[in-house]
Order: structure tokens, then C-alpha cells, then sequence
């Protein structure tokens, strides 16, 4: 009998560490598999033809027509910053070749005009991103323009006007201003830095570092860059395919067409002045955003010009 027990309880223990040794290999195996099947997932989502390199940054880099000292390397770490950035940066700079298309046609022939060189637009991509944004310092619009700044140069700025988110006016004083800073200066790549940090604050720093140039300043961080970010934009919206987008004309944003109607006198609700053109209070406030309330007083009598769409273009309001 005391055989039988002993025999009994050896076959339990040969049992238990059976099962144990079997409940660990299967563990095993099961780690395994789910290791193979994250592996082969993360082989799946890269593609073989994706790289990440370094940009070669163009032999002839300027800024309206002035030259980059790009023989000083500590001027190239700040340029190649900013190309690696802007390029790599790939969601927002498919946008900004939308938005591009879109505004520039409309910014470019002011800028001729007032003999403001063609890089310039691409300050005020750098600025607002073509977009109507204010700064939390009240800078407003594509332009980024001080309401003191917008009134000093003949724009309407208050609670029912506000002409800063007027595109072709406030790129009429973003002109005047550059203008005059350029006669100053008689650098358009200083007047741009002025343009950021305003003025008094580059002749603050001339006035220290006793230099007039650029490139010799040693700025903040802000405008330190801004200059070498206006010409990394510049080259990669305008050489798209060479920075690795593939971006065709049907996706890109398109101006609406859209005809004018004058008005002399107070409107109480835009909603139903849109109405009458069958088109919403949004559709309205989209082509005119220089209309910040949804009723417009005009005690004076002045002449406004409200931007309307064709018929047919949006949905109809019902």
C-alpha cells in the first residue's frame, strides 16, 4: 500500500511539471507570434521608397535680389534649419501651395504696382500663413497688421470695420510701409527684418552692434530666422516636386467668382442682405471678412463694396 502511494504521488509531481513546462513553451510561442505580426505590420506601413535626407540648399539663394553670404557657415546652419523645417513640415506646406494659388494672384499685382519686389508675398506667408489670423499681440490679418499701424496708414479699424482683414487694402499699406522702410534702410532684406520686429527695434540693435547689415546682426530668435524662413518658403513653393510634393492643379484652392454691389448707407442685418442674394451670412463673411459684425452702421454715408458671389457657385440659401 505504502508503495502504491509513493508511485501515485510521483506520477502527480511528473504531472504538474508537465503542465507547467507546457503552459511556459506556450507562452513562448505566443510571444513569438505577436512579435512577428507587429514586425511584419511596421514593414507593411513604411514604404521602401521613403527617405529622410539632408536639403541641398540652392548655389544662388537671395532675398529680392540680395545675396546670401553663403560662405559663412554659421549663416548656412541658420538657412539649413529652415529648409529642413519648412520642407519636412509636409501637412503645412501643402497647404500654403493651396492657399498660393489662391491669394497670390491677387497679391502680386498690387506689390508690382507699388514696386514692391515679388518675394514679398512670400513674407506674408510667413507672417499669417495666408490666412486671417491675429497675433496675441493684435497683429490682424494676412498682413499681420497693429490697429494703430492700420489707422496711421488710412485703414477704417473698429468694432464694425476692420480693414486689416481687407486683402487688397491691407496689401495696398503692407506697400506704404515696406516702401518706406526701404528708403531708409536701402536694404530690402533689413526692411523685412523691420517689418517683424518693427523699426525701433532694428535701429536698437544697429545702434548697439554697429552694423547695418543683416546678416551681421545678432537678433532675437524670432527675426534671426524670419528672413531665412521667407526664403525657404519661397524655394519650396516655387520648386514643389524638387522638395519631394506631388501636388496637381485640380487640388489645389481656387478664388470664387464673384461680382461687387456698393452700399451708402446702414445695413441691421446682413443675414437678410444675403438673403436677398441667396447666399448665407457665412458665404458673405467668407468674401468679406472686413465685416466684423452682422450689421454695419454707416451714420457717415460711406461707400462700402461688398464682394458677392456668382449665382450658383455655393448652395443656395433656403
Amino acid at each position: 500500500m505504502k508503495i502504491l502511494k509513493k508511485v501515485l504521488m510521483i506520477l502527480g509531481v511528473v504531472f504538474v511539471m508537465g503542465t507547467l513546462i507546457f503552459a511556459v513553451k506556450s507562452n513562448t510561442v505566443a510571444s513569438k507570434n505577436t512579435n512577428t505580426v507587429v514586425n511584419d505590420s511596421i514593414e507593411k506601413n513604411v514604404t521602401s521608397s521613403y527617405r529622410i535626407s539632408s536639403i541641398d540648399i540652392p548655389e544662388d539663394l537671395n532675398f529680392a535680389g540680395e545675396v546670401v553670404p553663403q560662405e559663412d557657415p554659421e549663416i548656412m546652419e541658420r538657412v539649413d534649419r529652415e529648409f529642413l523645417v519648412n520642407t519636412y513640415w509636409q501637412s503645412n506646406a501643402l497647404l500654403l501651395m493651396k492657399r498660393a494659388h489662391k491669394y497670390f494672384p491677387v497679391i502680386e499685382p498690387i506689390l508690382a504696382k507699388n514696386g514692391i519686389p515679388d518675394d514679398f508675398k512670400y513674407l506674408a506667408v510667413a507672417e499669417s500663413g495666408l490666412t486671417n489670423v491675429v497675433s496675441h499681440a493684435g497683429a490682424t490679418g494676412f498682413w499681420q497688421i497693429m490697429r494703430e499701424t492700420g489707422r496711421e496708414y488710412g485703414l477704417e479699424v473698429n468694432s464694425n470695420v476692420d480693414e486689416r482683414y481687407h486683402l487688397e487694402k491691407s496689401t495696398e499699406v503692407a506697400c506704404e510701409y515696406l516702401n518706406k522702410w526701404k528708403n531708409k534702410y536701402g536694404s530690402w532684406t533689413l526692411t523685412a527684418a523691420a517689418y517683424n520686429a518693427g523699426p525701433g527695434g532694428i535701429n536698437k540693435y544697429m545702434r548697439i552692434q554697429k552694423v547695418d547689415n543683416y546678416y551681421d546682426l545678432l537678433l532675437g530668435q524670432e527675426t534671426g530666422r524670419y528672413v531665412f524662413r521667407i526664403m525657404a518658403i519661397k524655394e519650396i513653393l516655387s520648386n514643389p516636386e524638387k522638395y519631394g510634393f506631388q501636388i496637381d492643379k485640380e487640388d489645389m484652392y481656387n478664388a470664387v467668382p464673384t461680382f461687387t454691389v456698393e452700399i451708402d448707407k446702414p445695413v441691421s442685418s446682413f443675414a437678410d442682405f444675403a438673403k436677398e442674394y441667396e447666399i448665407t451670412y457665412k458665404i458673405l463673411k467668407r468674401h468679406n471678412p472686413w465685416l466684423r459684425e452682422p450689421h454695419l452702421n454707416n451714420n457717415s454715408r460711406k461707400k462700402y463694396t461688398i464682394e458677392i458671389p456668382n449665382k450658383g457657385y455655393y448652395m443656395e440659401s433656403k
